[in-house]
Protein backbone atom coordinates (compact mmCIF):
# COMPACT_ATOMS: atom_id res chain seq x y z
CA UNK A 1 0.00 0.00 0.00
CA UNK A 2 1.57 3.67 -1.25
CA UNK A 3 1.39 6.44 0.93
CA UNK A 4 -1.38 8.24 -0.58
CA UNK A 5 -3.84 5.24 0.11
CA UNK A 6 -2.52 4.79 3.42
CA UNK A 7 -3.89 8.32 3.85
CA UNK A 8 -7.37 7.96 2.00
CA UNK A 9 -7.52 4.90 3.99
CA UNK A 10 -6.84 6.67 7.48
CA UNK A 11 -9.42 9.65 6.36
CA UNK A 12 -12.31 6.91 5.21
CA UNK A 13 -11.73 5.52 9.04
CA UNK A 14 -11.92 9.43 10.52
CA UNK A 15 -14.90 9.78 8.62
CA UNK A 16 -16.99 6.43 9.41
CA UNK A 17 -16.14 7.25 13.18
CA UNK A 18 -16.78 10.91 13.60
CA UNK A 19 -20.41 9.55 11.42
CA UNK A 20 -20.65 6.89 14.06
CA UNK A 21 -20.04 9.26 17.06
CA UNK A 22 -22.73 11.87 15.33
CA UNK A 23 -25.47 8.98 15.36
CA UNK A 24 -24.73 8.58 18.89
CA UNK A 25 -25.44 11.52 19.38
CA UNK A 26 -28.28 12.21 17.66
CA UNK A 27 -29.75 8.62 19.16
CA UNK A 28 -28.84 10.23 23.10
CA UNK A 29 -30.89 13.93 22.23
CA UNK A 30 -33.63 12.17 20.51
CA UNK A 31 -34.22 9.88 24.23
CA UNK A 32 -35.96 12.39 26.36
CA UNK A 33 -35.46 11.63 29.99
CA UNK A 34 -37.94 9.26 31.63
CA UNK A 35 -39.28 10.20 34.94
CA UNK A 36 -41.48 8.10 37.11
CA UNK A 37 -44.84 10.12 38.33
CA UNK A 38 -44.22 10.52 41.63
CA UNK A 39 -47.30 12.95 42.79
CA UNK A 40 -50.98 11.53 42.56
CA UNK A 41 -53.51 14.13 41.76
CA UNK A 42 -54.52 16.21 44.98
CA UNK A 43 -57.20 18.52 44.16
CA UNK A 44 -60.11 17.87 46.30
CA UNK A 45 -61.78 15.92 43.86
CA UNK A 46 -62.45 12.21 42.65
CA UNK A 47 -59.81 10.60 40.17
CA UNK A 48 -59.06 7.52 38.45
CA UNK A 49 -56.24 6.06 36.44
CA UNK A 50 -56.81 5.60 32.70
CA UNK A 51 -55.15 4.06 29.94
CA UNK A 52 -55.47 4.11 26.17
CA UNK A 53 -53.46 3.11 22.79
CA UNK A 54 -51.31 5.37 20.82
CA UNK A 55 -49.86 3.60 17.20
CA UNK A 56 -50.04 0.38 19.31
CA UNK A 57 -48.57 1.73 22.98
CA UNK A 58 -49.96 1.72 25.79
CA UNK A 59 -50.57 5.29 27.68
CA UNK A 60 -50.76 5.93 31.22
CA UNK A 61 -53.20 8.71 32.35
CA UNK A 62 -55.59 10.26 35.11
CA UNK A 63 -59.02 11.49 34.75
CA UNK A 64 -59.86 13.96 37.07
CA UNK A 65 -63.78 14.90 37.90
CA UNK A 66 -65.09 18.37 37.88
CA UNK A 67 -67.15 19.58 40.97
CA UNK A 68 -71.11 18.36 40.90
CA UNK A 69 -72.89 20.10 38.58
CA UNK A 70 -70.49 22.76 37.84
CA UNK A 71 -70.42 23.90 33.76
CA UNK A 72 -72.45 20.72 32.65
CA UNK A 73 -74.97 20.76 30.58
CA UNK A 74 -77.89 17.61 30.16
CA UNK A 75 -75.46 16.02 32.81
CA UNK A 76 -72.42 16.22 30.44
CA UNK A 77 -69.28 17.91 31.95
CA UNK A 78 -66.46 20.08 29.46
CA UNK A 79 -63.20 18.63 29.45
CA UNK A 80 -59.51 20.00 28.97
CA UNK A 81 -57.02 18.03 27.81
CA UNK A 82 -53.32 18.90 29.71
CA UNK A 83 -50.05 18.12 27.97
CA UNK A 84 -46.89 17.69 29.13
CA UNK A 85 -43.37 18.70 27.26
CA UNK A 86 -40.63 17.11 26.29
CA UNK A 87 -38.55 14.92 28.93
CA UNK A 88 -41.05 15.80 31.52
CA UNK A 89 -44.43 13.47 32.74
CA UNK A 90 -48.16 14.09 33.70
CA UNK A 91 -47.71 14.92 37.37
CA UNK A 92 -45.25 17.49 36.46
CA UNK A 93 -48.82 19.59 34.46
CA UNK A 94 -50.28 18.48 37.79
CA UNK A 95 -49.59 22.76 38.17
CA UNK A 96 -52.44 23.57 35.84
CA UNK A 97 -54.72 21.86 37.34
CA UNK A 98 -56.46 23.19 40.62
CA UNK A 99 -57.75 26.01 38.66
CA UNK A 100 -59.08 24.25 35.85
CA UNK A 101 -61.22 22.00 38.48
CA UNK A 102 -61.86 24.82 40.44
CA UNK A 103 -63.14 26.33 37.23
CA UNK A 104 -65.40 23.50 36.59
CA UNK A 105 -63.70 21.18 34.34
CA UNK A 106 -63.18 17.74 34.30
CA UNK A 107 -59.47 17.13 33.30
CA UNK A 108 -57.77 14.10 31.46
CA UNK A 109 -53.85 14.33 31.54
CA UNK A 110 -52.11 11.52 30.13
CA UNK A 111 -48.10 10.62 29.41
CA UNK A 112 -46.78 11.05 26.03
CA UNK A 113 -45.11 7.51 24.56
CA UNK A 114 -41.41 6.96 26.09
CA UNK A 115 -42.41 9.38 28.78
CA UNK A 116 -43.75 8.87 32.42
CA UNK A 117 -45.23 5.27 32.77
CA UNK A 118 -46.14 4.89 29.08
CA UNK A 119 -44.87 2.82 26.59
CA UNK A 120 -41.88 3.90 25.11
CA UNK A 121 -40.88 3.82 21.26
CA UNK A 122 -37.22 3.89 19.90
CA UNK A 123 -37.68 7.41 17.94
CA UNK A 124 -39.41 10.01 20.06
CA UNK A 125 -40.81 13.08 17.95
CA UNK A 126 -42.41 15.94 17.87
CA UNK A 127 -44.95 14.20 15.59
CA UNK A 128 -45.38 11.78 18.40
CA UNK A 129 -46.58 14.29 20.65
CA UNK A 130 -49.15 15.52 17.47
CA UNK A 131 -50.36 11.41 17.39
CA UNK A 132 -50.41 10.98 21.22
CA UNK A 133 -52.72 14.06 21.16
CA UNK A 134 -54.93 13.16 18.89
CA UNK A 135 -55.37 9.69 20.07
CA UNK A 136 -55.91 11.23 23.66
CA UNK A 137 -58.93 13.38 22.20
CA UNK A 138 -60.24 10.53 20.69
CA UNK A 139 -60.07 8.81 23.91
CA UNK A 140 -61.75 11.75 25.66
CA UNK A 141 -64.98 11.44 23.27
CA UNK A 142 -65.91 8.41 24.23
CA UNK A 143 -66.01 8.64 28.04
CA UNK A 144 -69.20 8.42 29.61
CA UNK A 145 -70.27 11.77 31.52
CA UNK A 146 -67.92 13.92 29.06
CA UNK A 147 -69.30 16.06 26.63
CA UNK A 148 -68.08 15.58 23.23
CA UNK A 149 -68.62 18.60 21.86
CA UNK A 150 -67.04 20.66 24.56
CA UNK A 151 -63.15 19.35 24.92
CA UNK A 152 -60.20 22.29 25.13
CA UNK A 153 -56.48 21.30 24.93
CA UNK A 154 -53.58 22.91 26.88
CA UNK A 155 -50.34 21.85 26.20
CA UNK A 156 -47.26 22.77 27.78
CA UNK A 157 -43.83 22.91 25.51
CA UNK A 158 -43.53 20.11 23.36
CA UNK A 159 -47.08 19.39 24.40
CA UNK A 160 -48.64 22.47 22.37
CA UNK A 161 -46.20 21.66 19.96
CA UNK A 162 -48.02 18.36 19.02
CA UNK A 163 -51.26 20.21 19.71
CA UNK A 164 -51.18 22.54 16.97
CA UNK A 165 -49.75 20.23 14.67
CA UNK A 166 -52.89 17.71 15.67
CA UNK A 167 -55.23 20.78 14.40
CA UNK A 168 -54.26 20.13 10.57
CA UNK A 169 -54.84 16.18 10.85
CA UNK A 170 -58.20 17.03 11.99
CA UNK A 171 -58.50 17.46 15.54
CA UNK A 172 -61.89 18.66 16.89
CA UNK A 173 -61.64 20.75 19.81
CA UNK A 174 -63.76 23.70 21.28
CA UNK A 175 -59.70 25.59 21.78
CA UNK A 176 -56.16 25.14 21.91
CA UNK A 177 -53.91 27.09 25.04
CA UNK A 178 -50.37 26.52 24.88
CA UNK A 179 -47.51 27.58 27.27
CA UNK A 180 -43.91 28.13 26.41
CA UNK A 181 -44.33 26.56 23.07
CA UNK A 182 -41.50 26.38 20.84
CA UNK A 183 -42.79 27.62 17.64
CA UNK A 184 -39.97 26.09 15.25
CA UNK A 185 -38.27 22.56 15.36
CA UNK A 186 -35.00 24.16 14.91
CA UNK A 187 -35.93 25.85 18.42
CA UNK A 188 -36.27 22.91 20.45
CA UNK A 189 -33.41 21.04 18.62
CA UNK A 190 -31.15 23.82 19.75
CA UNK A 191 -32.75 24.23 23.35
CA UNK A 192 -31.82 20.21 23.60
CA UNK A 193 -28.44 20.15 22.43
CA UNK A 194 -27.97 22.97 25.36
CA UNK A 195 -29.53 21.28 27.96
CA UNK A 196 -27.80 17.90 27.31
CA UNK A 197 -24.64 19.98 27.13
CA UNK A 198 -23.83 18.72 23.32
CA UNK A 199 -22.49 21.66 21.06
CA UNK A 200 -24.64 23.35 18.85
CA UNK A 201 -22.74 23.85 15.64
CA UNK A 202 -22.45 21.78 13.50
CA UNK A 203 -24.64 19.43 15.62
CA UNK A 204 -27.89 21.60 14.96
CA UNK A 205 -27.50 21.30 11.31
CA UNK A 206 -27.06 17.32 11.55
CA UNK A 207 -29.06 15.76 14.26
CA UNK A 208 -32.15 16.72 12.49
CA UNK A 209 -31.48 14.77 9.86
CA UNK A 210 -30.77 12.08 12.43
CA UNK A 211 -33.75 12.19 14.00
CA UNK A 212 -36.21 12.07 10.71
CA UNK A 213 -34.47 9.33 9.68
CA UNK A 214 -34.73 7.52 13.42
CA UNK A 215 -38.30 8.58 13.44
CA UNK A 216 -38.85 7.51 9.66
CA UNK A 217 -40.46 11.32 8.62
CA UNK A 218 -39.93 12.13 5.42
CA UNK A 219 -38.68 15.34 4.44
CA UNK A 220 -42.02 16.02 2.88
CA UNK A 221 -44.06 15.14 6.25
CA UNK A 222 -41.28 17.77 8.15
CA UNK A 223 -41.99 20.53 5.74
CA UNK A 224 -45.68 20.17 6.36
CA UNK A 225 -45.07 20.31 10.29
CA UNK A 226 -44.91 24.07 10.38
CA UNK A 227 -46.49 25.88 13.21
CA UNK A 228 -46.76 28.93 10.89
CA UNK A 229 -48.63 26.96 8.07
CA UNK A 230 -50.92 25.06 10.44
CA UNK A 231 -52.19 28.39 12.14
CA UNK A 232 -52.85 30.19 8.99
CA UNK A 233 -55.06 27.52 7.94
CA UNK A 234 -56.61 26.00 11.30
CA UNK A 235 -56.63 29.16 13.94
CA UNK A 236 -59.14 32.16 13.71
CA UNK A 237 -62.65 32.49 15.44
CA UNK A 238 -64.82 29.11 15.67
CA UNK A 239 -68.02 31.36 13.82
CA UNK A 240 -66.08 30.72 10.90
CA UNK A 241 -65.23 27.01 11.45
CA UNK A 242 -61.74 27.65 13.00
CA UNK A 243 -60.03 26.90 15.90
CA UNK A 244 -59.82 29.23 18.77
CA UNK A 245 -55.46 29.67 19.65
CA UNK A 246 -54.28 31.31 22.26
CA UNK A 247 -50.50 30.92 22.71
CA UNK A 248 -48.68 32.38 26.44
CA UNK A 249 -44.74 32.63 27.14
CA UNK A 250 -43.25 33.75 29.82
CA UNK A 251 -40.47 36.67 29.28
CA UNK A 252 -38.84 35.03 31.64
CA UNK A 253 -38.05 31.20 29.85
CA UNK A 254 -34.52 30.94 29.77
CA UNK A 255 -34.80 27.56 27.69
CA UNK A 256 -37.68 28.40 24.64
CA UNK A 257 -37.05 32.59 23.87
CA UNK A 258 -40.28 33.97 24.06
CA UNK A 259 -39.01 35.79 20.98
CA UNK A 260 -40.31 32.83 19.18
CA UNK A 261 -43.85 33.52 19.87
CA UNK A 262 -43.32 37.36 19.02
CA UNK A 263 -41.85 36.27 15.82
CA UNK A 264 -44.61 34.14 15.12
CA UNK A 265 -46.78 36.47 16.02
CA UNK A 266 -45.73 39.13 13.36
CA UNK A 267 -46.09 36.46 10.36
CA UNK A 268 -50.13 35.92 10.91
CA UNK A 269 -52.32 38.26 9.97
CA UNK A 270 -53.41 39.85 12.54
CA UNK A 271 -56.62 38.77 15.27
CA UNK A 272 -55.67 35.13 13.74
CA UNK A 273 -54.42 33.93 17.45
CA UNK A 274 -54.42 35.69 21.00
CA UNK A 275 -51.11 35.99 22.59
CA UNK A 276 -50.57 36.56 26.05
CA UNK A 277 -46.56 37.57 27.45
CA UNK A 278 -46.02 36.48 31.44
CA UNK A 279 -43.71 37.95 33.59
CA UNK A 280 -42.02 34.43 35.53
CA UNK A 281 -39.13 32.86 35.57
CA UNK A 282 -37.71 29.76 33.98
CA UNK A 283 -39.74 27.94 31.58
CA UNK A 284 -42.34 25.80 33.52
CA UNK A 285 -43.38 29.04 35.47
CA UNK A 286 -46.34 30.70 33.39
CA UNK A 287 -49.14 29.86 35.49
CA UNK A 288 -47.73 31.69 38.89
CA UNK A 289 -48.25 34.75 37.51
CA UNK A 290 -52.22 35.69 38.07
CA UNK A 291 -52.68 37.20 34.89
CA UNK A 292 -52.38 33.59 33.49
CA UNK A 293 -55.42 32.76 34.82
CA UNK A 294 -57.36 35.50 34.44
CA UNK A 295 -57.13 35.24 30.83
CA UNK A 296 -56.86 31.48 30.19
CA UNK A 297 -60.36 30.73 32.01
CA UNK A 298 -62.51 33.16 30.38
CA UNK A 299 -61.20 32.02 27.05
CA UNK A 300 -62.03 28.71 27.80
CA UNK A 301 -65.40 29.99 28.79
CA UNK A 302 -65.89 31.83 26.28
CA UNK A 303 -65.17 29.02 23.19
CA UNK A 304 -68.06 26.91 23.85
CA UNK A 305 -66.90 25.51 27.29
Amino acid sequence: MNLVSWLLSIFLLIIVLMSALVWRMGARSQTPRKLANGNAPDIGTQWQSVSFTSHGSKLEGWLLQPSAGVLTREGLAPLIVIAHGWGSNRSRVLRYARPIYEAGFAIWMYDARSHGDSDSISAPSALMFRDDMLSAVEAVRKLHGIDPDRIAVLGHSLGGFGAILALDQGMRVSAVVTDSMPVRFETMMKSELRRKKIPIFPLAYLIPQIWLIRARISRAQFKAASIPLVLKKRAGSSEAGRTPVLMIHSNGDDFISAEDLRKLKGELPEGLINTLFVSTNGHSGSEQDPVFWESVLPFLKNNNL
